[in-house]
Protein backbone atom coordinates (compact mmCIF):
# COMPACT_ATOMS: atom_id res chain seq x y z
CA UNK A 1 0.00 0.00 0.00
CA UNK A 2 2.05 2.95 -1.22
CA UNK A 3 -0.26 5.18 -3.24
CA UNK A 4 -2.58 6.68 -0.65
CA UNK A 5 -0.63 9.92 -0.35
CA UNK A 6 1.00 12.27 -2.79
CA UNK A 7 3.90 13.99 -1.07
CA UNK A 8 5.63 17.03 -2.45
CA UNK A 9 8.41 16.25 -4.90
CA UNK A 10 11.88 16.03 -3.43
CA UNK A 11 12.02 15.80 0.34
CA UNK A 12 11.04 17.48 3.58
CA UNK A 13 12.05 17.56 7.23
CA UNK A 14 10.08 17.82 10.46
CA UNK A 15 10.88 18.44 14.12
CA UNK A 16 10.77 15.74 16.78
CA UNK A 17 10.35 16.90 20.38
CA UNK A 18 11.40 14.68 23.27
CA UNK A 19 8.50 14.08 25.62
CA UNK A 20 10.44 15.30 28.67
CA UNK A 21 11.80 18.52 27.12
CA UNK A 22 10.39 22.01 27.59
CA UNK A 23 8.75 21.94 24.15
CA UNK A 24 6.60 18.95 25.08
CA UNK A 25 3.09 19.02 26.58
CA UNK A 26 4.28 16.22 28.90
CA UNK A 27 7.03 18.46 30.36
CA UNK A 28 6.94 18.70 34.15
CA UNK A 29 9.49 21.16 35.60
CA UNK A 30 8.97 19.66 39.08
CA UNK A 31 10.47 16.30 38.06
CA UNK A 32 14.16 15.75 38.79
CA UNK A 33 16.47 14.70 35.92
CA UNK A 34 17.22 11.43 37.74
CA UNK A 35 13.54 10.57 37.99
CA UNK A 36 12.90 11.45 34.33
CA UNK A 37 15.77 9.22 33.20
CA UNK A 38 14.40 6.47 35.43
CA UNK A 39 10.97 6.86 33.84
CA UNK A 40 12.55 6.64 30.38
CA UNK A 41 14.38 3.48 31.38
CA UNK A 42 11.20 1.88 32.62
CA UNK A 43 9.40 2.84 29.42
CA UNK A 44 12.20 1.02 27.58
CA UNK A 45 11.37 -2.14 29.51
CA UNK A 46 7.68 -1.60 28.77
CA UNK A 47 8.42 -1.49 25.04
CA UNK A 48 10.26 -4.80 25.30
CA UNK A 49 7.14 -6.42 26.74
CA UNK A 50 5.16 -4.96 23.88
CA UNK A 51 7.55 -6.01 21.13
CA UNK A 52 8.15 -9.52 22.44
CA UNK A 53 4.41 -10.19 22.76
CA UNK A 54 3.23 -8.54 19.55
CA UNK A 55 1.02 -11.02 17.74
CA UNK A 56 -2.01 -10.32 15.56
CA UNK A 57 -3.94 -12.99 17.48
CA UNK A 58 -2.99 -11.56 20.88
CA UNK A 59 -5.19 -8.52 21.66
CA UNK A 60 -3.54 -7.98 25.04
CA UNK A 61 0.05 -7.47 23.91
CA UNK A 62 2.00 -5.97 26.79
CA UNK A 63 2.55 -2.30 26.07
CA UNK A 64 1.47 1.02 27.47
CA UNK A 65 -0.41 3.55 25.46
CA UNK A 66 1.90 6.52 25.94
CA UNK A 67 5.36 4.95 26.04
CA UNK A 68 6.96 6.64 23.04
CA UNK A 69 9.84 9.07 23.51
CA UNK A 70 9.39 11.58 20.67
CA UNK A 71 6.44 13.73 19.67
CA UNK A 72 5.50 15.30 16.36
CA UNK A 73 3.07 18.11 15.58
CA UNK A 74 0.60 17.13 12.88
CA UNK A 75 -2.77 18.28 11.65
CA UNK A 76 -5.71 16.25 10.40
CA UNK A 77 -8.55 17.20 8.12
CA UNK A 78 -9.76 20.18 6.13
CA UNK A 79 -9.46 22.72 7.64
CA UNK A 80 -6.36 21.38 9.48
CA UNK A 81 -6.90 20.43 13.13
CA UNK A 82 -3.66 20.42 15.20
CA UNK A 83 -2.69 17.26 17.10
CA UNK A 84 0.34 16.27 19.17
CA UNK A 85 1.19 12.66 18.29
CA UNK A 86 3.80 10.13 19.39
CA UNK A 87 6.21 9.30 16.54
CA UNK A 88 6.81 5.57 16.90
CA UNK A 89 9.13 3.38 14.81
CA UNK A 90 7.79 0.40 16.77
CA UNK A 91 4.23 0.86 15.51
CA UNK A 92 2.52 0.91 12.13
CA UNK A 93 -0.94 2.36 12.46
CA UNK A 94 -1.60 6.11 12.40
CA UNK A 95 -4.47 6.85 14.76
CA UNK A 96 -5.94 9.61 16.88
CA UNK A 97 -8.60 9.97 19.51
CA UNK A 98 -11.69 11.37 17.80
CA UNK A 99 -14.41 13.50 19.29
CA UNK A 100 -17.80 11.96 20.06
CA UNK A 101 -20.98 13.99 20.35
CA UNK A 102 -20.26 15.01 23.93
CA UNK A 103 -16.50 14.66 23.73
CA UNK A 104 -13.95 17.38 24.52
CA UNK A 105 -13.27 19.96 21.82
CA UNK A 106 -9.51 19.30 22.00
CA UNK A 107 -10.07 16.08 20.01
CA UNK A 108 -10.38 15.80 16.22
CA UNK A 109 -14.00 15.90 15.01
CA UNK A 110 -14.33 14.08 11.66
CA UNK A 111 -17.70 15.75 11.04
CA UNK A 112 -15.91 19.10 10.85
CA UNK A 113 -13.56 17.94 8.06
CA UNK A 114 -14.56 18.08 4.40
CA UNK A 115 -11.83 15.60 3.41
CA UNK A 116 -12.67 12.79 5.87
CA UNK A 117 -13.87 9.54 4.27
CA UNK A 118 -14.44 6.19 5.94
CA UNK A 119 -12.89 3.15 4.26
CA UNK A 120 -14.83 0.11 3.01
CA UNK A 121 -14.16 -3.41 4.26
CA UNK A 122 -13.13 -4.60 0.80
CA UNK A 123 -10.43 -1.95 0.36
CA UNK A 124 -6.67 -2.54 0.32
CA UNK A 125 -6.42 -0.08 3.19
CA UNK A 126 -8.62 -2.25 5.37
CA UNK A 127 -6.68 -5.37 4.44
CA UNK A 128 -3.41 -3.66 5.37
CA UNK A 129 -4.66 -3.22 8.92
CA UNK A 130 -5.38 -6.87 9.61
CA UNK A 131 -2.50 -6.98 12.08
CA UNK A 132 -4.19 -4.10 13.95
CA UNK A 133 -7.41 -6.08 14.37
CA UNK A 134 -9.37 -4.63 11.44
CA UNK A 135 -12.94 -5.83 11.04
CA UNK A 136 -16.25 -4.75 9.52
CA UNK A 137 -18.98 -2.67 11.10
CA UNK A 138 -22.22 -4.46 11.99
CA UNK A 139 -23.79 -3.44 8.69
CA UNK A 140 -20.66 -4.44 6.74
CA UNK A 141 -20.12 -1.00 5.24
CA UNK A 142 -17.20 0.49 7.20
CA UNK A 143 -13.76 -0.91 8.06
CA UNK A 144 -13.01 -0.74 11.77
CA UNK A 145 -9.84 -1.21 13.81
CA UNK A 146 -9.16 -2.16 17.41
CA UNK A 147 -5.93 -1.97 19.39
CA UNK A 148 -5.74 -3.19 22.99
CA UNK A 149 -2.84 -2.57 25.35
CA UNK A 150 -1.38 -4.52 28.25
CA UNK A 151 -2.22 -1.73 30.71
CA UNK A 152 -5.92 -2.29 29.87
CA UNK A 153 -6.11 0.74 27.59
CA UNK A 154 -7.76 0.28 24.24
CA UNK A 155 -8.78 2.25 21.18
CA UNK A 156 -11.27 1.25 18.53
CA UNK A 157 -13.03 3.12 15.78
CA UNK A 158 -13.29 3.66 12.04
CA UNK A 159 -10.57 3.32 9.44
CA UNK A 160 -10.62 6.41 7.24
CA UNK A 161 -8.79 8.27 4.50
CA UNK A 162 -7.94 11.80 5.58
CA UNK A 163 -5.53 14.62 4.82
CA UNK A 164 -2.59 14.54 7.23
CA UNK A 165 -0.45 17.67 7.34
CA UNK A 166 3.09 17.75 8.72
CA UNK A 167 4.77 20.94 9.93
CA UNK A 168 8.00 21.06 7.94
CA UNK A 169 11.13 22.81 9.22
CA UNK A 170 10.93 25.28 6.32
CA UNK A 171 7.59 26.54 7.59
CA UNK A 172 5.75 25.20 4.55
CA UNK A 173 3.16 22.58 5.58
CA UNK A 174 3.38 19.21 3.82
CA UNK A 175 -0.16 18.01 3.09
CA UNK A 176 -0.61 14.26 2.53
CA UNK A 177 -4.14 13.63 1.20
CA UNK A 178 -5.91 10.27 1.55
CA UNK A 179 -3.63 9.06 4.34
CA UNK A 180 -5.14 5.97 5.96
CA UNK A 181 -5.75 6.58 9.68
CA UNK A 182 -7.69 5.16 12.59
CA UNK A 183 -10.30 7.48 14.08
CA UNK A 184 -10.83 6.27 17.64
CA UNK A 185 -14.38 6.70 18.93
CA UNK A 186 -14.00 4.32 21.88
CA UNK A 187 -10.81 5.11 23.77
CA UNK A 188 -10.36 4.01 27.36
CA UNK A 189 -7.47 3.74 29.79
CA UNK A 190 -4.24 5.68 30.09
CA UNK A 191 -4.37 7.84 26.96
CA UNK A 192 -3.17 11.28 27.93
CA UNK A 193 -5.16 14.38 26.99
CA UNK A 194 -1.80 16.02 26.19
CA UNK A 195 -0.97 13.68 23.31
CA UNK A 196 -3.94 12.44 21.33
CA UNK A 197 -2.47 10.15 18.67
CA UNK A 198 0.28 7.94 17.29
CA UNK A 199 2.13 8.22 13.97
CA UNK A 200 3.45 4.75 13.16
CA UNK A 201 6.83 4.78 11.40
CA UNK A 202 7.44 1.01 11.32
CA UNK A 203 7.91 -1.22 8.29
CA UNK A 204 4.34 -2.51 8.02
CA UNK A 205 1.99 -1.51 5.17
CA UNK A 206 -0.13 0.90 7.23
CA UNK A 207 2.74 3.05 8.56
CA UNK A 208 3.38 6.60 7.40
CA UNK A 209 6.67 5.52 5.80
CA UNK A 210 4.95 2.78 3.78
CA UNK A 211 2.05 5.01 2.77
CA UNK A 212 4.45 7.67 1.52
CA UNK A 213 6.12 4.88 -0.46
CA UNK A 214 7.69 5.88 -3.77
CA UNK A 215 7.06 9.59 -3.15
CA UNK A 216 9.98 9.52 -0.68
CA UNK A 217 11.90 6.79 -2.49
CA UNK A 218 11.58 4.59 0.59
CA UNK A 219 14.02 6.80 2.50
CA UNK A 220 13.83 8.47 5.88
CA UNK A 221 16.39 9.52 8.47
CA UNK A 222 16.64 11.20 11.83
CA UNK A 223 19.24 12.96 13.95
CA UNK A 224 18.62 12.95 17.70
CA UNK A 225 20.22 15.51 19.97
CA UNK A 226 21.70 14.37 23.31
CA UNK A 227 19.36 14.55 26.29
CA UNK A 228 21.39 17.31 27.93
CA UNK A 229 21.60 19.50 24.80
CA UNK A 230 20.53 23.12 25.06
CA UNK A 231 18.48 22.66 21.88
CA UNK A 232 15.97 19.89 22.67
CA UNK A 233 14.52 19.49 19.17
CA UNK A 234 15.59 16.63 16.91
CA UNK A 235 15.06 16.26 13.17
CA UNK A 236 13.37 13.64 10.99
CA UNK A 237 13.85 13.73 7.21
CA UNK A 238 12.00 12.13 4.30
CA UNK A 239 12.84 11.57 0.64
CA UNK A 240 15.82 13.42 -0.82
CA UNK A 241 16.33 15.19 2.52
CA UNK A 242 16.95 11.77 4.08
CA UNK A 243 19.95 10.79 1.97
CA UNK A 244 22.98 10.07 4.18
CA UNK A 245 26.24 10.66 2.30
CA UNK A 246 29.74 12.10 2.60
CA UNK A 247 32.75 11.31 4.75
CA UNK A 248 32.32 9.03 7.72
CA UNK A 249 29.21 7.17 6.53
CA UNK A 250 28.99 3.52 7.59
CA UNK A 251 26.27 1.19 6.30
CA UNK A 252 24.92 -2.15 7.47
CA UNK A 253 22.17 -4.42 6.08
CA UNK A 254 18.64 -3.60 7.17
CA UNK A 255 17.00 -6.96 7.77
CA UNK A 256 13.27 -7.58 7.48
CA UNK A 257 11.28 -10.43 8.98
CA UNK A 258 8.01 -11.15 7.10
CA UNK A 259 6.47 -12.48 10.30
CA UNK A 260 7.21 -9.15 12.07
CA UNK A 261 7.20 -6.46 9.35
CA UNK A 262 6.95 -3.58 11.81
CA UNK A 263 10.49 -3.92 13.13
CA UNK A 264 13.83 -2.86 11.66
CA UNK A 265 16.40 -5.57 12.44
CA UNK A 266 20.20 -5.30 12.30
CA UNK A 267 23.00 -7.81 12.79
CA UNK A 268 25.27 -6.81 15.68
CA UNK A 269 28.33 -9.06 15.71
CA UNK A 270 30.19 -7.75 18.76
CA UNK A 271 30.92 -4.76 20.98
CA UNK A 272 34.48 -3.72 21.82
CA UNK A 273 35.41 -2.03 25.08
CA UNK A 274 38.98 -0.89 24.63
CA UNK A 275 40.85 -3.96 23.40
CA UNK A 276 38.26 -6.41 24.73
CA UNK A 277 35.85 -7.63 22.03
CA UNK A 278 32.63 -9.24 23.30
CA UNK A 279 30.71 -11.43 20.84
CA UNK A 280 26.98 -10.68 20.61
CA UNK A 281 24.30 -13.32 20.13
CA UNK A 282 21.20 -11.23 20.80
CA UNK A 283 17.65 -12.22 20.03
CA UNK A 284 16.80 -15.34 18.06
CA UNK A 285 14.04 -13.61 16.09
CA UNK A 286 14.30 -11.49 12.98
CA UNK A 287 15.89 -14.07 10.69
CA UNK A 288 19.58 -13.21 10.48
CA UNK A 289 18.94 -10.02 12.43
CA UNK A 290 19.62 -10.17 16.15
CA UNK A 291 18.77 -6.66 17.40
CA UNK A 292 16.03 -4.13 16.66
CA UNK A 293 16.95 -0.48 16.09
CA UNK A 294 14.25 1.69 17.62
CA UNK A 295 14.00 5.45 18.07
CA UNK A 296 11.36 5.10 20.79
CA UNK A 297 13.42 3.02 23.24
CA UNK A 298 15.83 5.01 25.40
CA UNK A 299 18.30 2.35 26.57
CA UNK A 300 20.14 -0.34 24.63
CA UNK A 301 18.75 -3.65 25.85
CA UNK A 302 20.93 -6.75 25.67
CA UNK A 303 20.91 -10.30 27.10
CA UNK A 304 21.92 -10.66 30.74
CA UNK A 305 25.11 -12.60 30.04
CA UNK A 306 26.28 -10.06 27.46
CA UNK A 307 25.38 -7.16 29.76
CA UNK A 308 27.47 -8.66 32.57
CA UNK A 309 30.49 -8.98 30.29
CA UNK A 310 30.01 -5.46 28.92
CA UNK A 311 29.50 -3.88 32.33
CA UNK A 312 32.54 -5.67 33.76
CA UNK A 313 34.71 -4.60 30.81
CA UNK A 314 33.64 -0.96 31.17
CA UNK A 315 34.16 -0.95 34.93
CA UNK A 316 37.58 -2.59 34.60
CA UNK A 317 38.79 -0.04 32.05
CA UNK A 318 37.33 3.16 33.51
CA UNK A 319 40.00 5.29 35.13
CA UNK A 320 39.52 8.11 37.62
CA UNK A 321 36.16 9.25 38.82
CA UNK A 322 34.21 7.76 41.69
CA UNK A 323 31.81 4.86 41.39
CA UNK A 324 28.42 5.67 42.90
CA UNK A 325 24.81 4.53 43.03
CA UNK A 326 21.89 5.55 40.84
CA UNK A 327 19.68 7.90 42.94
CA UNK A 328 16.58 6.07 41.64
CA UNK A 329 18.05 2.57 41.99
CA UNK A 330 17.43 1.64 38.34
CA UNK A 331 20.92 1.57 36.79
CA UNK A 332 23.68 -0.73 38.01
CA UNK A 333 26.90 1.05 36.93
CA UNK A 334 27.21 4.75 37.72
CA UNK A 335 29.99 7.29 38.30
CA UNK A 336 30.50 10.83 39.51
CA UNK A 337 31.51 12.65 36.28
CA UNK A 338 34.41 14.71 37.60
CA UNK A 339 37.37 15.87 35.50
CA UNK A 340 39.40 12.75 36.36
CA UNK A 341 36.86 10.31 34.87
CA UNK A 342 38.11 8.70 31.66
CA UNK A 343 35.94 6.21 29.79
CA UNK A 344 37.27 3.46 27.51
CA UNK A 345 36.54 3.62 23.76
CA UNK A 346 33.49 1.55 22.81
CA UNK A 347 32.69 0.30 19.29
CA UNK A 348 29.50 -1.42 18.10
CA UNK A 349 30.48 -3.90 15.38
CA UNK A 350 27.50 -4.23 13.07
CA UNK A 351 27.84 -6.33 9.93
CA UNK A 352 30.00 -4.17 7.64
CA UNK A 353 29.95 -1.16 9.99
CA UNK A 354 32.16 -0.51 13.03
CA UNK A 355 30.33 2.33 14.79
CA UNK A 356 32.52 4.18 17.31
CA UNK A 357 30.39 5.43 20.18
CA UNK A 358 31.01 8.56 22.23
CA UNK A 359 30.64 8.94 25.97
CA UNK A 360 27.14 10.41 25.37
CA UNK A 361 26.14 7.15 23.65
CA UNK A 362 27.53 4.94 26.42
CA UNK A 363 26.51 6.83 29.57
CA UNK A 364 23.38 8.79 30.35
CA UNK A 365 23.45 11.73 32.74
CA UNK A 366 20.85 11.25 35.46
CA UNK A 367 21.73 14.48 37.27
CA UNK A 368 24.59 16.96 37.62
CA UNK A 369 26.56 14.55 39.80
CA UNK A 370 25.84 11.09 38.33
CA UNK A 371 26.19 9.35 34.94
CA UNK A 372 25.12 5.74 34.39
CA UNK A 373 25.74 3.07 31.78
CA UNK A 374 22.94 3.39 29.19
CA UNK A 375 22.67 -0.38 28.64
CA UNK A 376 20.26 -2.67 30.46
CA UNK A 377 19.97 -6.44 30.88
CA UNK A 378 16.94 -8.02 29.24
CA UNK A 379 16.54 -11.56 27.93
CA UNK A 380 13.30 -11.09 26.00
CA UNK A 381 14.48 -8.94 23.13
CA UNK A 382 17.55 -6.92 22.12
CA UNK A 383 17.02 -3.28 21.15
CA UNK A 384 19.53 -0.65 20.03
CA UNK A 385 18.10 2.39 21.81
CA UNK A 386 18.11 6.10 21.10
CA UNK A 387 20.88 7.09 23.55
CA UNK A 388 23.29 5.00 21.44
CA UNK A 389 21.96 6.78 18.33
CA UNK A 390 22.33 10.37 19.55
CA UNK A 391 24.55 12.64 17.44
CA UNK A 392 24.39 10.20 14.53
CA UNK A 393 22.46 10.85 11.35
CA UNK A 394 20.63 7.52 11.01
CA UNK A 395 19.39 6.81 7.48
CA UNK A 396 16.95 4.09 6.40
CA UNK A 397 17.02 3.12 2.71
CA UNK A 398 14.26 0.53 2.37
CA UNK A 399 14.69 -0.28 -1.36
CA UNK A 400 18.41 -0.94 -0.85
CA UNK A 401 17.77 -2.55 2.56
CA UNK A 402 20.57 -0.60 4.22
CA UNK A 403 20.86 1.48 7.37
CA UNK A 404 23.55 4.16 7.52
CA UNK A 405 25.31 5.88 10.42
CA UNK A 406 27.07 9.23 10.08
CA UNK A 407 28.58 11.00 13.12
CA UNK A 408 26.83 14.38 13.19
CA UNK A 409 26.31 17.29 15.55
CA UNK A 410 22.53 16.96 15.62
CA UNK A 411 22.07 20.37 17.25
CA UNK A 412 23.03 21.89 13.89
CA UNK A 413 20.55 19.96 11.73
Amino acid sequence: MSAFVDAQSGGFSINLVHRDSEGSPFYNPKETPARLVGYAGRRSIGRVHRFSHMNPSDPDAQLTANNGEYLVNISLGTPPFPIVAIADTGSDIIWTQCRNLAGPKRLFDPKSSSSYRTVSCSSNACNSLQSEGSSCSSDGSVCEYQVSYGDQSHTQGDVAAETLTLESKTGNPVALPKTVIGCGHDNAGTFSPKGSGIVGLGGGPASLVSQLGSSIGGKFSYCMVPYAAAKPTSTMNFGTNAVVSGNGVLSTPLISDPSQPTFYFLQLEAVSVGSKKIAFQGSSIGGSGNIIIDSGTTLTLVPTDFFSQLSDAVETQVTGGTKTSDPEGFFSLCYVPDSSLKLPPVTAHFKGADVVLTSDNIFIQVNDKVVCLAFYANDQLSIYGNVAQQNFLIGYDLPKQTLSFKPTDCTNT
